[in-house]
């Protein structure tokens, strides 16, 4: 069983930064693949980023319209994850939810899929002012 709890969230004017950190319980956090998604009302869960159990290189996924101004990043000794966004724009409000997927192999078409994980955290909200 994994425990996920965010944190670092609140209200920051455009153009702005915030990092996102994710808590996770469990001993085997390091062979976790994590996610960060994300919901604004009245729309569906989104993928954001992803990363495998080393959390660089071709196991790091990013949606589209966050590349280049979010990092995904994991810190296997303290069992966290972060999130760290830059530019931040209106269209970023939302409140962001960790995930974490179990060890299992998975095609990378699912890793965006929100469905494709195990655990998840009870979300952060980000608000961007304009």
């Amino acid at each position: 069983q994994v425990q996920l709890v965010e944190s670092g969230g609140g209200l920051v004017q455009a153009g702005g930064s915030l990092r996102l950190s994710c808590a996770a319980s469990g001993r085997a956090f390091s062979s976790y693949r994590m996610g960060w998604f994300r919901q604004a009302p009245g729309k569906e869960r989104e993928f954001v980023a992803s990363a495998s159990w080393s959390g660089v290189g071709g196991g790091t996924y990013y949606a589209d319209s966050v590349k280049c101004r979010f990092t995904i990043s994991r810190d296997n000794a303290k069992n966290t994850v972060y999130l760290q966004m830059n530019h931040l724009n209106p269209a970023d409000t939302a409140a962001y939810y960790c995930a974490a997927r179990g060890a299992q192999p998975i095609a990378s078409i699912w890793i965006s899929n929100p469905s494709s994980y195990d655990y998840w955290g009870q979300g952060t909200q980000v608000t961007v002012s304009s």
